[in-house]
């Protein structure tokens, strides 16, 4: 079974906060038997920036950001069976989706893989001429990244016949724990990207809590940031490689996740992030939003704050023992229902049901 898949970037987290969810549930579907090719635009330095080199269970063909190279990489669509456009590809996203619609065979599943729903059904909502919204009629089915029933009844409401939900999850293979390591010693670290709505969240949970806690050490790490006056108590290390993940979760005594607005506003979003601490037997602190019991335990497996004093309450009476206990808590959840293999059967599943069997030859 052949996939086409368009997405961001495979190969590179550098502004792509998709990564870790592509890599893990990819390869998990390439263990099941499907043969899946990637395609990604050469864009905003992710190449300059790889963290990863084109993997054995993937073949991924880098395009340049023209018309011509788009074009021809769209058109390898017409080989596949699975032909998904992801959103936030991040070069002509809309034109991208017309000509692999164009170029998928009629028998083939069309997807829209949206990896930001709630973003993404709040501009159609702003926008009823948006380009999305003229090709539903030709996309089979909507996989989202996250969002529950508040994105599936959203994107129902536009007409879209099918809308499943496919959660971040874990690669153990990836994040895992490690020794802890001097670089990323604190008492609470964050890493994020700086995005505009993020950004506030981040001042209100993060920046508020350091403030509250002059005594305390704070690490942040993510791009965009070096632009911002910091406090003395926060050291920030630009961006973070992925190699470097699993001793950034474990070395501090607990690492935050804020969701950026429009997901904590809608729920049901767990971060990558939270399954990255999570893997690694981190403590995790996290903003509050809906659905996080589907995930983790609050309390046992995850500790919920609702601004930045509530995090800076958390800190002071959290010990070094107990955030290792709710660590290993959380890792032990995550492992048994939350990993990639998990999801990867749950899109075979999916798939199963819309592709039309294989025909066996009638016994003679």
């Amino acid at each position: 079974m052949k996939i086409a898949f368009y997405g961001s970037s495979l190969l590179s987290s550098y502004w792509n906060g998709a990564a870790t969810y592509y890599r893990g549930l990819l390869q998990a579907l390439s263990m099941l038997g499907y043969d899946i090719t990637f395609y990604e635009p050469n864009i905003r330095e992710r190449h300059q920036n790889r963290d990863m080199e084109p993997p054995d269970w993937c073949r991924v063909v880098v395009y340049d950001c023209d018309d011509v190279s788009m074009k021809h990489a769209a058109a390898h669509a017409a080989a596949a069976d699975v032909v998904v456009k992801a959103s936030g590809v991040g070069f002509e996203d809309n034109a991208l989706l017309q000509l692999v619609l164009n170029a998928a065979r009629s028998e083939a599943l069309t997807i829209f893989w949206d990896v930001d729903a709630p973003a993404t059904l709040a501009q159609i909502d702003r926008d009823r001429e948006h380009p999305l919204l003229h090709e539903l009629s030709r996309i089979d089915l909507i996989l989202t990244y996250g969002g529950g029933d508040p994105v599936v009844y959203g994107y129902r409401a536009l007409g879209a016949p099918h809308c499943i939900p496919v959660y971040n999850a874990l690669d153990p293979l990836t994040h895992h724990p490690v020794a802890p390591d001097p670089r990323f010693a604190a008492d609470l670290a964050f890493l994020g990207n700086r995005l505009p709505d993020r950004e506030e969240r981040v001042e209100t949970f993060f920046f508020r809590a350091a403030s509250l806690l002059p005594d305390q050490f704070f690490l942040l790490g993510g791009a965009g940031w070096s632009s911002r006056r910091l406090p003395d108590n926060v050291r920030y290390l630009g961006h973070v490689p992925t190699c470097d993940h699993n001793a950034f979760n474990v070395s501090p005594k607990a690492v935050l996740n804020v969701n950026r607005q429009s997901m904590a506003s809608n729920g049901y979003s767990p971060a990558t992030r939270v399954f990255e601490a999570a893997g690694a037997g981190a403590c995790l602190i996290t903003d509050s939003w809906a659905g996080l019991d589907l995930f983790l335990a609050e309390g046992s497996e995850a500790l919920v704050a609702r601004d930045g004093k509530d995090v800076a309450d958390i800190l002071t009476w959290l010990t070094p023992a107990e955030a290792e206990r709710i660590g290993r808590a959380a890792r032990q959840h995550v492992m048994r229902e939350h990993t990639y293999a998990h999801r990867a059967e749950q899109v075979h599943q999916i798939l199963s049901g819309f592709l039309p069997k294989p025909q066996t030859e009638a016994a003679e």
